[in-house]
């Protein structure tokens, strides 16, 4: 026989007597401590569940809270308000549903579950009604079986740090009618779809707007979102993909639009990897702001998708049947094959052609260009192939250019490749950063255009050709040697007027040193070369002949800075040693000054190429030479002196091949220099108070390159390397006798000639005598 429980004030009937009836305006409260029922509950009710549990419950325009506790499904109806907080829900496969709404609210959180063997969630409308239901789920687990939540139009979900899972075959984790969506950080996941979109069908149709915002939505063996209008033109689905957010589908289709469905999808600081089609007459409009796809957009016969990517946004990947494509504001377009789109507008956009295959090269076909932009190309004039932009109609605007630079030397005439066609308009093309030509092996070429003799236009890699920066890297480094050698060799020479001081004692000397070299456009290479080194060595008198010889060795270092064109430069470090004698007679002043040198080169060029790449070279060689000076130390009156000098030098420096990254293969011949110079030295020596002596003077000399013809090859194009020929020298300095032992010195030259300028020259050392 049925048995009473007492509830608050009220008697009702035991669960085998049926549901418990909460009227109108009334409040219970359950515990742990009573039994398992079902409950309705009528206008203006309350029920709380304080860790208690209960079976079906059924609000009509009243209020549940369930706090930790547990039930099976959920019936809102009416503006019914629902609070879970720890609660659990449990759906069975009678009712297909863990919670439904119909034109009411539920708030679901603190580590909520809700699992159906249907749906996890369902938010209804009234028919007719033009408003909805509303879940606002936050920490919680949402599963069901076919769908983790349906929402019809006018309904809203809402997800916080939450999962929502469909299990069952072909089911997906939000099934939506033109529904709004706010998911943040949180996981949506379906068996086959993440979330299907479909047609509101009440009779106050609306647009769906979906927002997810660092969320992941997961299509396990379809697509990531499937928008479907079902023939009817219909729904338009405004979708955000915001803030880190990613779709994964098992079919690698993120979105699929169909059934003449719209999507308008906005990607805002999110990374997206798959695929996007429209078909059955729909409609993308794909919007990315600092927003990333890597996969191709596919519009299908009779449908339109169209492409917006703002700042710094980037696209990789393909389009098929595209109706426009807007890049602005430092986006990019990586192209993975041949293309075709209607309109193709940039505003400080690129397209990169690129391929990551050697050899592969792309074309991509557009109906209008307009904007201004870049167009990054490949190309092998080697093989005379290239990657090529076919403008079909109207071409507006002003572009450039960016051809990948090697050092390999085409086969062919770059003037058969045509890099861009346009049909008509007033397009215009340049090479981007600023580049005069484009580099290609041995010579870079300019961008040329002409009439294709039907009204439109081609340009094209012409003719008009120069040595490339790699090709002047090369011919520099194998030039720079002999001007290094002769560099190092002046800290020594700039000794003679210590030597004097002294009378030829034993002694150690150093010297820091700098040159600035110019080497003139006329040689076919133009170039600056700034030295600066250190040398020290040490000599002792050689007790032979009159007493008067001196032999010493000496060893240093030095480090030269190339400056070439556009930004190439090169680097040579040189380590030397050798060995020298000094003969000098005092009585008549006769001297002779001899000097064996050997180096140690280390060579390395930068090269930066047309297309802004840096290439990178390097090399080691050495190189033997030798000097020998001869002249008189002439006394005049008042402690005035001239020297009249001639002197002979020779450096021979190692050939060498090496090659550039950028594919350059250089083959420098033996190097060699013979320099002949005749010149005159005047100064005073002052005799100060303290015993210091002061030699201020002045040199002048004439120079001459007697080597000629020294070839290299680039690439087996032949070049010689030739800065022969006559040059004057001025020079100026000041060697100051401090005491009978130590002896300072300061010495500054200039020259020039006809293929060679020395700026300035200058080293500062000193000697101490023993």
């Amino acid at each position: 026989m049925p048995h009473a429980l007492l509830l608050g004030a009220f008697v009702v009937a035991s669960p085998s007597a049926g549901a418990v009836l909460i009227e109108n305006g009334t409040t219970i409260t359950i515990s742990s401590a009573h039994p398992k029922t079902d409950y309705t509950l009528r206008t203006g009710a309350t029920l709380n569940i304080e860790g208690g549990t209960a079976d079906q419950v059924s609000s009509n325009a009243s209020n549940l809270n369930i706090n930790k506790g547990n039930t099976a499904e959920i019936f809102g109806l009416n503006g019914s308000v629902l609070t879970l907080s720890g609660a659990t829900v449990t759906g069975t496969v009678g009712s297909g549903v863990g919670i439904e709404l119909h034109q009411s609210e539920a708030t679901i959180s603190a580590g909520s579950t809700v699992i159906s063997d249907g749906i996890g969630l369902k938010a209804m409308q009234n028919l007719g009604a033009s408003t909805g239901s509303t879940f606002n789920v936050s920490d919680s687990t949402i599963i069901g079986t076919t769908a983790g939540a349906q929402a019809s139009g006018h309904s809203t979900l809402n997800f916080t740090n939450s999962h929502v899972e469909a299990t069952g075959e072909g089911s997906a984790g939000l099934i939506l009618f033109s529904a709004d969506v706010t998911a943040k950080n949180s996981k949506i996941i379906g068996a086959d779809n993440g979330i299907r979109v479909f047609r509101n069908g009440s009779t106050n149709p609306k647009e769906g707007n979906i927002v997810l915002d660092g969320t992941s939505v997961q299509g396990v063996t379809g697509s990531a979102i499937l928008v479907d209008g079902a023939g009817r033109k219909i729904p338009d689905v405004n979708l955000d993909i915001i803030n880190g957010s990613t779709l994964l589908a098992g079919n690698n289709l993120l979105l699929d639009v169909t059934g003449g469905a719209t999507a308008n999808v906005n990607v805002l600081e999110s990374h997206l990897e798959g695929n996007i089609k429209m078909s059955g007459e729909s409609t993308g409009n794909l919007d990315f702001t600092h927003g990333f796809l890597t996969g191709d957009v596919i519009a299908e016969a009779g449908s339109t998708a169209r492409i917006t990517l703002d700042k710094a946004s980037v696209f990789t990947g393909n389009v098929d049947n595209i109706e426009s494509v807007a890049i602005n504001n430092a986006s990019r377009w990586n192209m993975k094959g041949d293309n075709r789109v209607g309109t193709l507008d940039l505003h400080d956009g690129t397209v990169d052609f690129g391929s990551s295959t050697p050899g592969t090269f792309y074309q991509l076909n557009a109906e209008h260009l307009s904007g201004q932009g870049t167009f990054v190309m490949d190309v092998d004039m080697a093989q005379n192939l290239g990657d090529k932009l076919n403008v079909t109609g109207d071409a507006t605007g002003s572009h450039s250019l960016l051809v990948t630079a090697t050092g390999a030397d085409p086969v062919t005439d770059p003037a058969n490749l045509t890099l861009v066609h346009i049909a008509s308009g007033d397009a215009t093309f340049g090479l981007a950063n600023a580049a005069p030509r484009v580099d290609q092996g041995t010579y870079s070429y300019a961008l040329e255009s002409k009439s294709d003799g039907a009204g439109g236009t081609e340009w094209y890699l012409g003719a008009n050709k120069k040595i490339s920066p790699s090709t002047s890297s090369v011919l520099a480094l194998f030039n720079t040697a002999p001007t290094v050698w002769y560099g190092e060799l002046s800290s020594l020479r700039s000794r003679m007027g210590e030597l004097r001081f002294d009378g030829g004692q034993s002694g150690f000397w150093m010297r820091s040193y700098g040159n600035k070299f110019n080497v003139s456009e006329s040689t076919g290479l133009a170039y600056k070369q700034t030295q600066y080194g250190f040398s020290l060595g040490a000599d002792a008198p050689l007790p032979i002949g009159d007493g008067q010889w001196l032999v010493g060795v000496l060893g240093g270092t030095s480090k030269s800075d190339l400056d070439l064109s556009r930004g190439t430069s090169g680097t040579v470090k040189s380590y030397y040693v050798g060995a020298y004698t000094t003969w000098l007679d005092q009585s008549s002043g006769y001297y002779v000054d001899a000097v064996l040198k050997f180096n140690r080169f280390n060579n390395e060029a930068n090269v930066s190429m047309s297309d802004g790449v840096r290439a990178k070279g390097s090399y080691d060689n050495v190189g033997l030479g030798a000097s020998a000076e001869f002249g008189r130390h002439i006394k005049l009156d008042d402690g005035y002196f001239i020297e009249p000098f001639a002197q002979v030098a020779g450096v021979v420096i190692q050939a060498k091949d090496y090659d550039l990254d950028n594919g350059m293969e250089a083959e420098g011949d033996r190097t060699r220099s013979l320099l002949g110079k005749a010149g005159m030295t005047a100064g005073r020596n002052v005799a100060l108070k303290n015993g210091a002596i002061v030699q201020p003077y002045i040199r002048a000399a004439m120079v001459h390159e007697f080597a000629k013809n020294i070839e290299v090859q680039v690439n087996n194009n032949v070049f010689n390397n030739d800065l022969s020929g006559s040059r004057a020298e001025f020079g100026a300095g000041l060697a100051v006798s401090v005491t009978s032992n130590l002896q300072v010195h300061a010495d500054f030259d200039y020259g020039n000639g006809k293929n060679i300028e020395q700026p300035w020259g200058a080293n500062v050392g000193l000697r101490y005598s023993w």
